[in-house]
């Protein structure tokens, strides 16, 4: 049996910026000095354990940006999903819209290598996958909606009714499977990876790739990494470059920039605006180890943002 996450302040009274549906994940992060080999045995000199997932830490960006987030998914009755439920209520992350029940939650070990290179590992095992249901909904809606495509029965749907009620939405395009994919086409900003852009599209080449994404969604971002980013809406097109940064640890980097995109799409920013915020987000999220350590708050983000000129 399957139940609702409680918490104090009720997601149905309240205003959310940016409501965040799909995985959550229980991380375990190992820094090692280099990639173990074939029957190699190593040891890592750092470990930290915390919550984690593309929609789960969107959310807690969200909030430590300023906004007022909710992340709605699945969590498990265990010892990792409480920790992981407990980190969110911390965040001041809204949680009614969290399912817990029997299954485990879903674990990602992490391999943290120099120059902020990684390994994720990832486990879901009999997560369940959560149906739709209207009720749910918060009666006032949110300024925005991010989807990670991990929970397709509760996201198309929720995507359909978004654009229904002209909700804006945005699709954390990290991978291509059968919620990205179903996805695609019903929301307004398709964020999307390189690995994302070039499997869907089947050209090695980004500007040809996004010549086949631009029909997808009316606004189409490519996230690069170091070589930051390509962008197209309507008839307009270019690029924006990555902040330049020590790289520590580059997991979280992309959840906290769909954070930081869709708090902005919730509040109107233009996209230029909105590229550069999102940019720098992501960028200070690779100065720590841990997506959840480096996520950063508002006005560590400000704060970077004058540094660099771009305030």
């Amino acid at each position: 049996m399957h139940t609702l996450a409680k918490r104090g302040v009720s997601l149905i009274s309240e205003r959310i910026d940016v409501l965040c549906v799909g995985l959550a994940t229980f991380d375990i992060i190992l820094e090692v000095d280099h990639h173990p080999g074939e029957d190699e045995k190593s040891f890592a000199s750092t470990l930290l354990s915390c919550g984690g997932g593309p929609a789960s830490n969107a959310a807690v960006a969200v909030a430590r940006l300023g906004g007022k987030g909710a992340f709605m998914g699945y969590l498990g009755k265990d010892v990792q999903g409480e920790q992981h439920l407990q980190e969110l209520l911390e965040e001041n992350v809204h949680t009614e819209g969290i399912v817990r029940g029997e299954s485990p939650t879903p674990l990602s070990v992490i391999l943290v290598k120099p120059q902020g290179h990684r390994t994720v590992v990832s486990y879901k095992g009999a997560s369940p996958s959560l149906p739709w249901r209207p009720e749910r909904m918060p009666a006032t809606l949110p300024g925005c909606v991010l989807f990670d495509g991990h929970q397709p029965g509760l996201s198309v749907p929720l995507a359909r009714l978004c654009v229904e009620k002209g909700v804006p939405t945005v699709l954390d395009g990290g991978s291509v499977h059968e919620g990205t994919l179903s996805l695609l086409p019903l929301v307004d900003h398709a964020v999307v990876s390189t690995s994302f852009a070039r499997r869907f599209s089947g050209e090695h080449d980004l500007e040809k790739a996004m010549a086949r994404l631009k029909d997808q969604a009316p606004c189409v971002v490519i996230t690069m990494g170091e070589k930051g980013l390509l962008w197209q809406k309507g008839g307009s097109s270019g690029h924006v470059k990555a902040f330049s940064i020590d790289a520590v640890d580059t997991t979280g980097a992309g959840d906290t920039f769909h954070g930081a995109y869709a708090l902005c799409v919730s509040r109107g920013e233009d996209l230029a605006a909105t590229l550069k915020k999102s940019s720098a987000a992501a960028a200070l999220c690779c100065r720590k180890v841990g997506a959840r350590r480096g996520i950063p708050r508002k006005r560590e983000l400000n704060d970077f943002l004058q540094i660099y000129g771009q305030g």
